[in-house]
């Protein structure tokens, strides 16, 4: 569990630091202040850099581009689409424009940031190494980075993307059409991962999740969050040929009524819950990632969702981050926050931007409680 965060260069956080976290984390702020990048950083933390990821991110803002008809070769093409998760866009090959994503420690010389759990990012110059053994027999090959003014003596250095975590790094070659598919995903261990996006309501990858549980006691954890809109929820299935078909949908059995009904039929909320019940319950020790909370809830459940979320987050070790517009978001998650039954600790996050850089207010439970007492601004 992420018991701080620090982000640097990654989108248009330039250097943030949150001091502390919680078990459940709720992030606000106006509209380009770096909500969703947060949690697309803590995705790639998570992943430990893994390109499949970082991919799919790109693709969701359709910032991946197309070798046009002007663009001999892929270099220039790899470079811009990778070039949209830096800050400013900006292609450089200095150490201290690379992205770096880790945690916060306390030292006798006041924080820094722990070399021991991030990940950095950086574009990279280099040259193939071969070494030979005995009998001049090719012992290894590696990649060799060079730095910028070393590179202008090597004629055929090539151009890369370094991902590093500690003990381990990957060097991807972006001379090539689809870097991507050249590597397996990340390069250490990853760690459990559920990122609900702002409209994220797949069927497919839904009744994936569906699956995982199956005939387990996490059924009736969603049964139970779906009767926060519907009191009479019984059942609920996906239904298709088969588990690998390509269209799968959700019926539910209310009580007392025989007929079974499409779950789409009662409307976003609902199917809201389900997608964020699924991912909760399929995230064990791991992390679960919501945008825009609020989507398709209206106020009056949201405060009974969040004491699931906690309830849950809790039963199987998930940190859970969240972003939000809402003020009732705020007001049910202070709620349960501050319940007396509620154990666990939890964070609001308000980012706010300052003359273009990104800075943050931490507000513990004590603080959001007197926040909401006093009609103070958090979002």
């Amino acid at each position: 569990m992420l018991d701080s965060l620090y982000i640097k260069n990654y989108r248009n956080l330039k250097e943030l630091k949150i001091k502390s976290l919680g078990r459940v984390n709720l992030i606000t702020g106006k509209n380009n202040t770096g909500k969703s990048s947060v949690l697309e950083a803590i995705g790639i933390y998570a992943t430990k850099g893994d390109i499949d990821f970082i991919y799919q991110i790109l693709n969701e803002r359709g910032e991946i581009y197309k070798k046009g008809d002007n663009n001999n070769d892929f270099l220039e093409t790899n470079l811009k689409t990778l070039s949209s998760i830096f800050t400013k866009r900006k292609i450089s090959f200095e150490y201290p424009d690379s992205i770096s994503i880790g945690t916060v420690e306390n030292t006798l010389f006041g924080e820094e940031v722990s070399n021991k759990k991030s990940i950095r990012i950086r574009f990279i110059k280099y040259f193939d190494e071969t070494v030979y053994g005995e009998n001049e027999l090719v012992a290894s090959r590696k990649r060799t980075i060079v730095d910028d003014n070393l590179s202008k003596s090597i004629l055929d250095y090539k151009t890369g993307i370094e991902f590093k975590v500690p003990e381990s790094s990957l060097v991807l070659p972006l001379e090539i059409e689809r870097p991507y598919n050249r590597v397996l995903k990340g390069i250490n261990n990853t760690e459990i991962l559920q990122y609900i996006k702002t409209r994220n309501i797949d069927s497919n990858l839904n009744g994936s999740l569906w699956d995982n549980i199956a005939l387990s006691e996490k059924e009736q954890f969603v049964i139970e969050a779906l009767r926060i809109i519907e009191p009479d929820v019984e059942r609920v299935t996906f239904i298709g040929e088969s588990s690998q078909a390509r269209e799968r949908s959700v019926i539910i059995k209310l009580k007392n009524n025989p007929t079974v009904f499409p779950l789409r039929s009662m409307g976003d909320g609902i199917n809201r819950i389900l997608t964020i019940i699924l991912a909760l319950v399929n995230a064990d020790n791991g992390y679960l990632l919501i945008d825009e909370f609020e989507n398709g809830l209206h106020y009056s459940v949201q405060e009974k969702l969040w004491e699931i979320i906690f309830s849950l987050a809790q039963r199987l070790n998930i940190q859970v981050f969240v972003t939000t517009h809402s003020n009732d978001s705020i007001i049910g998650f202070e709620s349960i926050l501050n319940s007396p039954v509620n154990q666990l600790e939890g964070k609001l996050i308000r980012l706010d931007n300052l003359n273009g850089e990104i800075k943050q207010v931490e507000f513990d439970k004590n603080e959001l409680r007197i926040a909401t007492e006093q009609d103070i601004e958090t979002r």
